[in-house]
């Protein structure tokens, strides 16, 4: 039995608003204060934790300092999938358990990638957008050829990373006849036979979709070197965390035609400053952003709130999951 069960708890939500207003907390099934805020700064942090056994959170960042001011905090319950915003070394260090949400996003984010995909390769923003300019009308028949369309079937899809939304895009697409191509670890070749180079991926592939976590070895994995690689001029998509792509380099592929199109769902900086590179791309016909989104079908949110308590639940109880190790 854990000593945590014989007190009254303080549980601090750090970003309550990270999760949609239809979404609601199961009880927490021992006794607790639960302290919620809308939203965080990080200069806030020390302050508003340090009183805490519980803090729940999903973007604020929780470092090393932080961490320092909270003499009662045992654990740190994300509300995401993603650690990065999390020192989970300080934190272990200080004998505080980290726990995540695991695989509830395994339909959901697949779905927008294709969402993504689709729309690129068929512009179907383009045609929307000039069937509102009156350009239907212009061209004086039942159909026009202004933007490309491409099919799915028979192209290659390169995927980089292989966990459940990996798979499950790949799924996917061997559904509409792609061929898939999971990617081997930039700069490695021994992962075996299901595996093709990384730099074979970038040269051969149609559409490349990004689906692994952001960490030192990933920052930047696609940039100018990678773009310059791409002799089939492909889409490429990004539906899993910002700072995986350069995003100069990006707005220069972009622009120079080096790629035929991209959908991101994530940038380096959430929000986006009004000038950064993937802002100032919105103007493109074959360029599209969402904000951060992939994840957020209403019965995924509510499975992660769900997974959320029975993590907190479990670590209470003794027996903790989800556990986050330093990478």
């Amino acid at each position: 039995m854990s000593a945590l069960q014989d007190q009254p708890l303080t549980i601090v939500f750090l970003d309550r608003d990270t999760l949609s207003p239809e979404t609601t907390l199961k009880p927490i099934n021992y006794p607790h204060r639960l302290v919620t805020h809308s939203r965080t700064r990080p200069e806030e942090v020390a302050e508003r934790i340090a009183d805490a056994d519980i803090v729940i959170v999903n973007k604020v960042p929780v470092r090393e300092d932080a961490l320092a001011s909270a003499r009662r905090l045992k654990l740190v319950a994300l509300s995401a999938t993603g650690t990065d915003n999390v020192d989970v070394k300080a934190a272990n260090g200080r004998g505080i358990t980290v726990s995540n949400i695991r695989n509830y996003a395994g339909h959901t984010v697949p779905e927008h990638t294709f969402a993504l995909i689709l729309a690129l390769q068929r512009n179907i923003l383009a045609y929307r957008d000039s069937v509102k300019a009156g350009r239907w009308q212009e061209a004086g028949q039942f159909c026009y050829f202004d933007y490309p369309i491409k099919g799915l079937a028979g192209s290659t899809l390169g995927i980089i990373g292989d966990g459940v939304l990996g798979k499950a895009v790949a799924d996917l697409g061997r559904a509409f006849g792609m061929k898939v191509l999971f990617s081997d670890y930039k700069g490695s070749t021994g992962m075996g036979p299901l595996y093709t180079p990384f730099d074979e991926v970038m040269r051969v592939s149609d559409v490349i979709t990004l689906h692994l976590p952001l960490m030192a070895s990933t920052r930047d994995l696609v940039g100018e070197r990678e773009f310059a690689l791409m002799e089939r001029r492909p889409i490429l998509v990004n539906t899993a965390r910002g700072g995986l792509v350069n995003e100069d380099a990006l707005h220069a592929a972009l622009t120079s035609g080096k790629i035929s199109g991209a959908g991101f769902d994530v940038v380096t900086k959430e929000p986006p400053e009004l000038d950064s590179p993937l802002m100032r791309l919105l103007e493109l016909p074959n360029f599209i952003l969402t904000p951060h989104v992939a994840w957020a079908s209403q019965d995924a949110i509510q499975g992660l709130a769900d997974q959320l308590v029975d993590n907190i639940n479990a670590f209470i109880g003794g027996a903790p999951r989800n556990v986050v190790v330093p990478m």
